[in-house]
């Protein structure tokens, strides 16, 4: 550990010390730190409990944001109209209120974490630690192709479950958010959404040549509606980035709750199946890969939303979320704009941004191909064409 690492760090594991001895009542001792590594404006760290009084687990894991969350450079970071910029970290707010409300559901049901003590002052997260694991993104470099279906099919089904236990429970988070005082504030993931839905229209007849028909239109009208209402709502991390899943003894665990909040579940569906959008991942997602996540996933949630079972249906939601997400990748990293490219966080599997690009225009091109859905087909093969040129 470094110098310049040390303060920090140190000051982190005393502001934890300080919560949990409010918390208990009596003086807790956290010793041996070390750095998760985090987002750059977070500090994320393993502690060992060196004196427990009241039964803490013997490691925990320690998140601070360190500064604000809302900064330009960010592509996935919107300033809050209403929000001082010198008030609580919005973003820190809604992990905390997301972390409560996961907490608050069944062990079984928890989709990461357990949350033991925060403090919004000070930003800090006191968490239960999900022990040894294997990065996700780790597990999908594997050389054998049947080990990445079963790795991308478990984090499906891992999906559907968080969903199906969540189903209905939308006015519990709304609750939590209020007692926090960022229900006011947008949902920075829809918000953005709605701002591709509105751009990349112009965007692609500007820097490429294409015209969006309005046969895609209607679905485009269609799939921005999946953030807003619906009856297949349910609760969702949004930053479904693989940095943020892991597999331990108890299967695929999800982690940074920052955006988390309540939309259609097929959006969290089709976001893995076009290959996580807010980042610069690029996966072999064939037709084949995705239709096996997406049974994976609805054997899960068949039994809370029968009308799933329909294939058609499933069929038309999932190809709409899919829709919205590569137009969303196109928002974010068409435009020749390199503060904001340069912000993605690079990770195992990032690609370079035109690459990223075509993978994903291209797996909207097969599956609505393969799917019978004409208008969309024509549109992603068309832009994936123009693409191509521009790489040459």
């Amino acid at each position: 550990m470094t110098a310049i690492l040390a303060e920090p760090l140190s000051e982190v594991v005393a502001a934890a010390e300080k919560l949990l001895a409010r918390r208990t009542g009596a003086a807790v001792r956290l010793v041996d730190p070390v750095d998760l590594g985090g987002s750059g404006r977070t500090i994320v760290l393993r502690v060992r409990v060196a004196e427990n009084p009241f039964s803490l687990p013997r490691t925990l894991v320690l998140k601070q944001v360190r500064e604000s969350s809302r900064t330009v450079a960010d592509p996935r970071r919107i300033e809050f109209d209403g929000v001082d910029s010198n008030s609580v970290d919005v973003a820190f707010l809604r992990e905390a209120v997301s972390y409560q409300f996961a907490t608050a559901l069944a062990t079984e049901n928890r989709p990461g974490a357990e949350l033991l003590a925060y403090d919004f002052e000070a930003r800090l997260l006191v968490l239960g630690d999900l022990g040894d694991s294997a990065p996700f993104a780790t597990l999908l470099k594997n050389a054998d192709p049947d080990t990445v279906t079963n790795s991308l099919m478990a984090m499906a089904q891992a999906l559907g479950r968080m969903h199906a236990a969540t189903v209905g429970r939308e006015e519990d988070f709304t609750a939590l958010l209020r007692r926090a005082e960022v229900a006011h504030c947008g949902d920075v993931v829809a918000e953005q959404a709605a701002a591709s839905l509105e751009t990349v229209p112009a965007l692609l007849a500007e820097q490429l040549g294409v015209e969006v028909t309005p046969a895609v239109l209607e679905v485009a009208a269609r799939a921005g509606k999946l953030f807003s209402g619906g009856r297949f709502r349910a609760f969702s991390p949004s930053d479904l980035c693989p940095d943020n899943i892991i597999v331990n003894d108890e299967g695929v665990r999800f982690l940074d709750y920052e955006w988390g909040g309540f939309r259609d579940a097929t959006l969290d569906l089709a976001y893995a199946l076009v290959s996580f959008p807010a980042c610069l991942c690029s996966i072999d997602l064939s037709y084949e890969r995705a239709r096996a996540m997406t049974e994976a996933w609805r054997a899960e949630v068949v039994g809370m939303w029968p009308a799933l079972a329909d294939d058609d249906f499933l069929t038309e939601r999932v190809l709409d979320a899919q829709l919205v997400w590569v137009w969303l990748s196109t928002f974010l990293f068409l435009p020749e704009d390199y503060t904001r490219i340069a912000a993605v966080r690079g990770h195992q599997l990032s690609a370079p941004r035109a690459e990223a690009l075509q993978a994903r225009w291209g797996s909207l091109a097969t599956f609505a191909e393969q799917s019978g859905h004409e208008a969309v087909a024509e549109h992603a093969t068309q832009v994936l064409a123009r693409l191509r040129e521009r790489m040459r």
